[in-house]
């Protein structure tokens, strides 16, 4: 499926305008004691309403169906040597074989094609792997055992670069959906944390269904835009999977007029890259690089539930296409008056999209 990296709609459209001023204090450090704790702010045209998270049993309606992105947060930051000696910081950032990845690496001296690494944990164990190439930015690493294996004894979950304290044991729970299952983000979809086993089990009760695609979070995810020119930005790649039963559900729910609400960013973008055609998406693995903005047309979904955004990002203009840029600057200054709680560890809001702004 063919995505245009440049679209028209971004053309005359600047970065400085989605820019906004944040508190600091206001960066969630910590997660809340209770997945469910979370605010939760209803946006819509004429709406702007301050609620918990379990307000989404209000908010959703009998029929809706909650697409959310299993995907598994890998721990994907390892700490090592080089067989010379050399202190190694790596981020991996996309698992391309069981035996193999690729990763962002620090290092006094960059580390060429056949140099040998080795990754420690601290209570001492090591694996080795060896650099055998490059890909752009990234190292091309091959492990002596399973990638996955390495991680899980030797890496450490990989916190964005906002949270500015070490990860600890909570994080390994708490930076991870409840239904998370692929293996292979190195960072959380966040809009999902705030549901926990007991409220998606309500959720059901209430005759609201779910599926699920996967959408692998790489660290390009946390790349600033550089360009104030839009138009020229072109957005990271990140690969993800609609399978059959997804793709028919959420056809059906389409063809049937029921909503489709998409818990997070990574699910929006799957979804809205799989489209084929206004209601209808396909099914199967690929890549996507869509750049949503005010101007884009969203061929699948009605609502999307999402957490607060770092000013200037791709997020910010994406739920800007939904609201438009003004609405969603309104929206941000409340959140900041009112004091809600930002980014990952943050709280949530509720977009319902108008329909000026769906493809007909």
């Amino acid at each position: 499926m063919t995505v245009d990296l440049h679209p028209s709609y971004l053309v005359g459209q600047h970065l400085s305008t989605y820019d906004f001023d944040l508190p600091p204090e206001l960066i969630a450090q910590f997660p809340l004691a209770e997945r469910t704790q979370s605010r939760l702010l209803h946006v819509t045209d004429s709406v702007m309403e301050d609620l918990v998270f379990t307000d989404v049993k209000k908010l959703l309606r009998e029929g809706d169906l909650l697409v959310m992105n299993n995907t598994r947060v890998i721990k994907a930051r390892l700490r090592g040597h080089r067989a010379s000696g050399g202190i190694i910081e790596a981020m991996v950032e996309r698992v391309t074989g069981p035996n193999t990845a690729i990763a962002l690496m620090r290092a006094s001296n960059s580390p060429k094609a056949g140099a040998v690494v080795f990754f420690e944990a601290a209570d001492g164990r090591k694996c080795e792997a060896c650099v055998t190439g490059r890909q752009g930015q990234f190292f091309e690493l091959s492990f002596v055992e399973p990638v996955l294996d390495v991680l899980e004894a030797v890496g450490k979950t990989p916190l964005p670069p906002y949270i500015t304290r070490e990860a600890d044991e909570k994080d390994i729970a708490r930076y991870q959906t409840v239904y998370a299952e692929h293996p292979g983000a190195v960072a959380a979809p966040t809009a999902g944390l705030h549901f926990s086993r007991e409220l998606l089990d309500e959720l059901r009760a209430m005759g609201i269904e779910e599926t699920f695609v996967t959408l692998h979070v790489g660290a390009g995810t946390f790349q600033p835009v550089r360009e104030e020119n839009l138009e020229n930005h072109t957005m990271h790649s990140e690969w993800f999977e609609i399978d059959e039963a997804t793709a028919e559900a959420v056809n059906r729910a389409k063809r049937e007029g029921r909503r489709v609400v998409s818990v997070g960013s990574t699910s929006l973008r799957a979804l809205e890259s799989a489209s084929v055609a206004p209601g209808v998406v396909a099914a199967g693995p690929m890549d996507t690089r869509l750049f949503i903005a005010p101007g884009y047309r969203f061929n699948i979904i009605d609502v999307m539930i999402t957490n607060f955004h770092l000013p200037k990002s791709t997020l910010v203009m994406l739920v800007s296409a939904i609201l438009g840029r003004e609405r969603i600057m309104q929206t941000y200054r409340h959140a900041i008056d009112a004091r809600y709680r930002f980014f990952s560890y943050g709280d949530a809001c509720f977009f319902e999209v108008p329909d000026a702004v769906k493809a007909r």
